[in-house]
């Protein structure tokens, strides 16, 4: 842990309304989204623009034309030209990525004031055409063609059947396999039935409802406004009435015989998270009271070819080490949703002594969770789960919640793409 003087401590933290992609946040590419959120930071927490030294932004799906989102950003809003920005990727861990690396720069002696946070627009994606298309247009567009340099590309095109733009998949490079195949797998090889994913998910929906309707997120949640003119002030995804009775009637969907179903997945979402970091000097000098700061953080991998969604099962024990504690010692514990067979193959595997032993190189499991203090207000499957936010949006609940509660600690676990598994150890201040 840095000293006082030094430590990175969480002042705030926001995030839009997550919405389904294709609705209301169409028009708003994944720079608009962030750029409300900051908005949305800035004006929550009264903070001179011209304070902030560095941001750090966190995305998945990254626009072409400018994929340094954090830089784009700072000028948007208005930043001091002088913020210096850049944006990390490390697929659905982008957001928690993004925080950490502020955390460890104001605990370094780089800056006192950073934002971090992330971002993605699912309905921006961009179709890829097939390279065999870009290799034949590429001279042209870039060069000043002839009417025979047209002719050769057409030549080269023929007889036309890659032309058409590819769907893209939530797939793995090295393996071809799709998220949701993954997330099949996992729950054949866990035991982990369909009634258990929909029990799951149902809890997930009523929790985040009780959280919306107590007021729980007003003081997270900031208002966007769309390019028609609409204001945005309410997560979109979430249902109150859902039940495991019509969970049930639902079709899987990777699989005729499988078990996720899209009411047991976490659906493609829009939105940002932003999150506002100091050196607790800096806060307590400025008349900030933080909310908690990192007591540890851990990133692994594993093989995609295995089970790519269980880096968590990794990782949380790990954070834990670093911090010093149990899993008995944790009060709160908040794992991303991606799929329930995912989020409940990866508790399995913390009460399994056998996989303690085989992959952890321990004598005893890690532990049990206890589901009343396990993602308390909700999580990817009822909130949403645009990409690169969920990372920042699960830091800024949990430091909330602890500053809220009074509660000691909380440990985050999120499951990524290529194998990855991040976790984060926080304290309250």
């Amino acid at each position: 842990m840095a000293n006082s003087r030094n430590r990175a401590v969480i002042v705030a933290g926001v995030r839009t309304p997550f919405v389904r992609a294709f609705t209301d946040f169409t028009q708003l590419d994944s720079i608009a989204l962030a750029g409300s959120a900051v908005r949305g930071l800035l004006a929550r927490t009264d903070i001179d623009p011209k304070a902030i030294e560095s941001i750090v932004w966190g995305g998945v799906v990254l626009p072409s034309h400018a994929p340094n989102i954090a830089r784009e950003v700072a000028l948007d809003v208005g930043l001091d030209f002088g913020c210096e920005g850049y944006t990390v990727t490390r697929a659905c861990a982008s957001g928690l990525q993004a925080v950490t690396s502020a955390a460890a720069a104001i605990e370094r002696g780089e800056y006192d004031i950073m934002i971090a946070g992330g971002s993605d627009s699912t309905s921006n994606a961009e179709i890829k055409l097939p390279q065999s298309v870009v290799h034949a247009l590429a001279p042209v567009a870039l060069g000043k063609p002839s009417a025979r340099d047209y002719l050769g590309v057409i030549r080269q095109l023929a007889p036309f059947t890659d032309v058409l733009p590819r769907q893209p998949k939530i797939a793995e490079r090295t393996t071809g396999e799709v998220m949701g195949e993954s997330a099949e797998k996992m729950a054949r090889i866990n035991g982990i039935s369909r009634e258990d994913q929909d029990v799951f998910a149902a809890r997930s929906h009523h929790r985040a409802a009780a959280a919306i309707a107590s007021g729980r997120f007003d003081d997270e949640v900031v208002p966007v406004r769309t390019a028609d003119g609409r204001e945005i002030t309410t997560d979109g995804l979430v249902r109150a009435t859902t039940s495991v009775e019509k969970l049930a009637t639902l079709k899987p969907v990777f699989a005729a015989d499988g078990t996720v179903t899209a009411g047991n997945a976490s659906p493609l979402t829009d939105g940002a998270s932003a999150v506002l970091l100091m050196s607790e000097e800096k806060a307590r000098a400025l008349g900030f009271t933080p909310l908690a700061a990192f007591r540890s953080w851990s990133f692994v991998s594993v093989d995609p070819a295995d089970q790519v969604l269980l880096g968590p099962a990794i990782s949380m024990p790990r954070a834990l080490d670093k911090a010093g504690m149990s899993l008995a010692d944790i009060d709160l514990v908040d794992i991303h949703e991606a799929f329930a067979a995912q989020t409940l193959s990866v508790l399995r595997m913390l009460e399994s002594p056998t996989w303690a032993k085989e992959r952890l190189d321990r004598t005893d499991a890690v532990g049990s969770v206890d589901i009343d203090r396990l993602n308390v207000h909700g999580g990817s499957i009822s909130l949403g789960h645009p990409f690169g936010a969920t990372g920042a949006r699960m830091v800024t609940t949990m430091a909330n919640e602890l500053a809220r509660t009074g509660k000691e600690t909380a440990l985050l676990g999120i499951c990524a793409a290529g194998g990855i598994g991040a976790s984060a150890v926080l304290e309250r201040v």
